[in-house]
């Protein structure tokens, strides 16, 4: 089930997939207000809870989601080439998983390459923690980095990535250093289009201050699209 909200009398606009937090537990949909009246829109994902479905499942749900926005975006008015993916914690996660693992999306025939812009905001890079809990790993802190890990498919030909997490000394444990990594990695693998942004101030709950960037790197990434696509 999902929301979408769009602007009105307007054509070829940017959208924003995006996908809530909760520890893959928990959690509702929801439309950032900072987004709102910015000429984009917005569609705001729920998908199915761990212990219920199991883990990959969720990320299935995800990427059905991301089928759902580029079979239907047209009709509301939206562009498909300028889609882009976003969320928190989880979200943030999930955003990585999908718009990294090509698995995900190749299932739906969709080129995961062809993603506007992935937005992170302080998701796991290693192997998510109910995802080692699901695996039977009861330390939150043991480091995992498997095929559920968005550090397992660095790869150089991802779409733009832009990676916001909170303080790091104020985030979630190895939060932002998990983090460093992945965007020292993508870089060391020839990915031209790597930004991460640690937010002084602000621990997890970090997502208002990180709007401002997200829409900012959107409105740059469009531009940049749309000139290549009139040329």
């Amino acid at each position: 089930v999902l929301d979408i909200y769009y602007p009105k009398n307007t054509k070829n606009y940017s959208t924003v997939v995006y996908f809530h937090g909760g520890a893959l537990k928990q959690g509702n949909k929801y439309i950032p207000e900072y987004l709102k009246n910015k000429g984009l829109g917005v569609v705001a994902v729920n998908y199915r809870f761990y212990p219920d479905v199991s883990t990959a499942v969720v990320l299935d749900d995800t990427a059905k989601a991301v089928k759902w926005v580029y079979d239907n975006i047209e009709i509301y008015g939206g562009s498909k080439s300028l889609i882009f993916l976003s969320g928190h914690s989880a979200g943030g996660y999930l955003t990585s998983m999908v718009g990294l693992d090509k698995s995900w999306l190749d299932k739906y025939k969709i080129d995961s390459d062809k993603i506007a812009g992935l937005i992170p905001f302080s998701g796991h890079t290693i192997t998510h923690f109910t995802v080692r809990e699901e695996m039977g790993i009861t330390d939150r802190n043991k480091v995992i980095v498997d095929s559920m890990a968005p550090l397992y498919h660095v790869r150089k030909n991802a779409p733009p990535y832009v990676i916001i997490t909170g303080n790091r000394d104020l985030e979630l444990l190895g939060r932002y250093e998990e983090n460093a990594y992945m965007a020292r990695m993508m870089k060391l693998k020839g990915h031209q289009s790597t930004t991460i942004y640690e937010l002084d101030g602000y621990g997890h709950s970090m997502v208002e201050p990180a709007l401002p960037l997200l829409l900012k790197f959107v409105k740059e990434q469009t531009s940049k699209i749309l000139k290549e696509e009139n040329n």
